[in-house]
């Protein structure tokens, strides 16, 4: 009768020892955990800013898309304009007059 109570004894002892460092872990993974969802928190709050700034700086490119796209619209095209002067050019000063030399 006695061994079976020694081995009890043994059996109840690493039991013992088993809830304990399991305390102490599940105590270390809770620890672990509050510190992810505060940095879960902060990070966030961060993405909510970025996301702000974000917004604003695509309603600013659209706003100088626009800006773009108005002053295109009133710039007239000038191709014709320079293939009409590169024609004159050709046609009336063209080999015969000798360009200006500096002095």
């Amino acid at each position: 009768m006695k061994i079976w109570k020694w081995i009890l004894g043994i059996i109840a002892a690493i039991g013992g020892t088993a809830t304990i460092v399991a305390a102490t872990s599940k105590k270390k993974h809770e620890k672990k955990v509050n510190d992810n969802q505060k940095k879960v928190k902060q990070v966030q709050t961060k993405t909510k800013q970025v996301q702000q700034q974000k917004t604003q700086t695509k309603k600013a490119v659209t706003s100088q898309k626009k800006k773009v796209s108005n002053t295109k619209k009133q710039v007239k095209n000038t191709a014709n304009a320079k293939q009409t002067t590169k024609n004159f050019e050709n046609k009336y000063r063209g080999k015969k007059r000798k360009p200006k030399t500096k002095s």
